[in-house]
């Protein structure tokens, strides 16, 4: 996989580590879904391999997949390496568990109890160190204030201002932007191939800059989903049968991610049409908005019944068009 939108964050890490003086731990900030985790998970393996075998490396954080290091992290074997990241919940194994705890964080300590396998260095990555729950947090902190020789954090961090600051003030921060719409576009593709340039484009627009949110909706088809939206609002439904037609086809067991994407972008929509609005129709759009992200925001939660859901919410979107006497 290839690092798109990213370079000044490659050249400063690249730097550090070619200078020898690479700090323990690294604090990879930024809004979610724009590649810190991609960004981590190719560093660690850039220094893992830099360290075994430097001589056959491409440039940036690249490692060609021939590398020995590549094919032990490809097969989850690399003796030198840990991720840790929320598990699949023991109950509900299609769910994960709310936080990374600290039984997992303590087990990274077999990392340091044993000598280096592949070269004298070790790397741990953190997706995402916001999810660590408060003793794992503390767990960390030990480390990190006595960090073990030649070894590194790689710390996936959405919120920076929400860890512990003790933890912040011990790591060096990498700061990640949104990306443009070419990188955008760039790391679509790269993930899903198969996705048509409409759909792509339709991506690139709702995504904000992240891919990783974006991709979350792909082979949705988004832009047909946003064009209904669009519609309502624009020409309202006095009918109601073009907010029945939109119920029916999201109640469907196999259209719950479509419904899912619904619940998301209905309130995003209102947000964006009162852009432009004033008065009284700006005073509906507001309360519209209260009302849809509500409604949006509890169907899950309360298991509202997706039909009666949809129907309701397409509703409020055709009232912009429609205002309330």
């Amino acid at each position: 996989m290839k690092l798109f939108g990213h370079d000044s964050a490659v050249s400063e890490f690249r730097d550090a580590l070619d200078s020898g003086k690479l700090h323990h731990a690294w604090l990879l900030a930024g809004p979610q879904g724009v590649g810190k985790a991609l960004f981590a998970d190719l560093a660690a393996k850039r220094v893992l391999a830099q360290a075994a075998a430097p001589e056959t490396l491409g440039e940036g954080l690249a490692v060609p997949g021939g590398h020995p290091t590549a094919q032990l992290i490809a097969a989850g074997s690399h003796p030198d390496l840990r991720r840790l990241q929320r598990l699949p919940r023991e109950r509900k194994p299609d769910e994960l568990a709310r936080n990374v705890t600290v039984d997992q964080v303590r087990r990274i300590q077999s990392l340091f109890s044993t000598t280096p396998s592949m070269s004298d260095w070790r790397t741990v990555v953190i997706d995402a160190i916001d999810d660590l729950e408060r003793p794992a947090a503390n767990a960390l902190l030990k480390n990190l204030e006595e960090p073990p020789a030649k070894c590194v954090f790689l710390l996936v961090c959405h919120s920076p201002g929400r860890i512990l600051p003790t933890i912040r003030s011990r790591c060096r921060m990498l700061k990640f932007s949104r990306l443009s719409d070419d990188a955008m576009a760039s790391a679509i593709r790269q993930a899903e191939p198969d996705l048509d340039p409409q759909e792509i484009t339709a991506l690139v627009g709702i995504g904000g800059g992240a891919p990783g949110q974006a991709l979350r909706y792909a082979g949705l088809e988004i832009a047909a989903l946003d064009d209904t939206i669009s519609a309502l609002i624009r020409e309202g439904d006095r009918g109601n049968a073009a907010r029945s037609t939109l119920a029916k086809s999201l109640s469907l067991k196999a259209a719950q991610p479509r419904y899912e994407a619904f619940l998301e972008r209905a309130p995003a929509a209102i947000v964006a049409h009162s852009k432009n609005l004033r008065g009284r129709a700006l005073a509906h759009a507001i309360s519209t908005w209260e009302e849809a992200r509500s409604l949006a925001g509890g169907a899950q939660h309360l298991s509202l019944d997706p039909q009666g859901t949809v129907f309701a919410l397409a509703g409020l979107l055709a009232s912009l068009h429609e205002p309330r006497p």
